[in-house]
């Protein structure tokens, strides 16, 4: 039986690709531009379609761009010559993937929008396949080796057009500036939407916040403390200004006996930490840990540093709760 180096088959498989994207990496041009301009534009949907592995790069892009901003949907060519071309309308862009361009499934679907005059953007690898002549923008992706022996198992084509899916994605995201808060609202399950998830999320906001002012007496601030709930008092100055903080460490903290007669700004902590109301939950939950407390002031991102206005509060248990660790 033949021996195999199998790890020396692997390198040469990825070596083998790289190639294929380096090739990729020469042959963006001014055609690139223009389907990422058409596609900005678009009213509609963008429709990814393709045959064989080239359609399953397609359902592959089109939830990429889907995820980042560009409402997409695929096509399955052969199932669209049974009806499904009615899925396609004037506000759509189409770009089908083929790496020949001379795949016979793809004809009626071609022939469809060429008819009622709806975009169409090939991505193949001959410039005078079917595809290509009949789309009104064309990206010819270089011709690559295949990996293994034989050169024809699609690999470095599929990686190619995957890569190719995923710089347009990326592309369209910064010409629509798709912020990661944007993302976050597509996906709000899962653990990318506890990473994103931020303080303006969980904090509590209105007259459920603790705000008291510095000059109260401790006996009221303790029954007001209470009332809220929450373990903790952001303090005010008479201009309504953040001046301190108190938390229930620091009330037990103090050994004078006449705790009650003093007054809220006597025992405060001053120049409290807070979190911008943009700020990530994971960070504020950093903060907390690093300094060993509970909550944290929530301030607006606009705010002076000098004259500190709070529009909310969050705590560690909020955090917790979310499935934030």
């Amino acid at each position: 039986m033949k021996n195999y180096n199998y790890k020396k088959i692997a390198k040469k498989v990825i070596l083998t690709e790289i190639d294929a994207l380096k090739k990729l990496n020469k042959s963006f041009d001014n055609n690139f531009f223009k389907v990422v301009e058409l596609i900005s534009r678009c009213r509609g949907k963008v429709i990814l379609a393709g045959i064989g592995k080239s359609g399953l790069i397609s359902r592959k892009i089109s939830a990429t761009l889907s995820s980042v901003g560009t409402p997409s949907f695929y096509l399955n060519p052969g199932e669209a010559a049974h009806g499904d071309l009615g899925q396609i309308t004037n506000k759509d862009v189409l770009v089908i993937l083929s790496y020949s361009g001379e795949t016979e499934e793809l004809k009626n679907i071609i022939q469809y929008v060429n008819r009622f005059e709806i975009p169409l953007v090939g991505v193949a690898s001959k410039k005078n396949s079917l595809l290509l002549k009949a789309s009104d923008i064309k990206i010819v992706l270089p011709e690559v080796k295949e990996a293994g022996e034989g050169n024809f198992v699609p690999t470095s084509s599929t990686t190619m057009q995957l890569a190719f899916g995923d710089a347009l994605a990326i592309t369209l995201m910064g010409k629509k500036k798709f912020s990661k808060f944007n993302f976050k609202q597509l996906h709000p399950a899962g653990n990318l939407g506890k990473m994103l998830t931020t303080v303006e999320d969980l904090m509590v906001t209105g007259n459920k916040i603790p705000l008291i002012n510095e000059e109260k007496k401790m006996t009221t601030a303790i029954n007001y403390m209470s009332q809220k709930n929450l373990g903790c008092l952001i303090v005010l100055n008479k201009k309504k200004f953040v001046s301190g903080f108190v938390s229930d460490g620091d009330i037990r903290r103090q050994s004078k006996k006449d705790i009650m007669n003093l007054k809220v700004k006597n025992i405060m902590t001053k120049n409290p930490s807070y979190v911008y109301s943009s700020d990530l939950a994971m960070k504020a939950l950093k903060i907390m840990n690093k300094k060993k407390i509970t909550s944290l002031i929530v301030i607006n991102p606009e705010s002076n540093k000098k004259k500190i206005k709070a529009i909310g509060i969050i705590h560690i248990h909020s955090i917790l709760s979310s499935g934030i660790k």
